[in-house]
């Protein structure tokens, strides 16, 4: 996803979404141990919008807090 897109989530979209990206996380690690993977940049692809969505959380914190 796109940062813009993420920007005018609510913040329980956005738990969501990060929890969503973990779980296909954990079934894309499962599955690179068990058989080959199709898209191996899906793996990159969810780890990085985790990413997005906890710095995101990490800035709405820090202004509220402001």
């Amino acid at each position: 996803m796109k940062i813009n897109e993420l920007r005018e989530m609510s913040d329980e979209q956005l738990e969501l979404t990060a929890k969503d990206s973990a779980m296909q996380m954990f079934r894309l690690r499962v599955q690179s141990q068990t058989e080959k993977l199709d898209a191996p940049s899906e793996m990159r692809r969810n780890r990085r919008t985790i990413a997005r969505v906890r710095t995101l959380q990490t800035e709405r914190l820090k202004a509220k807090q402001a």
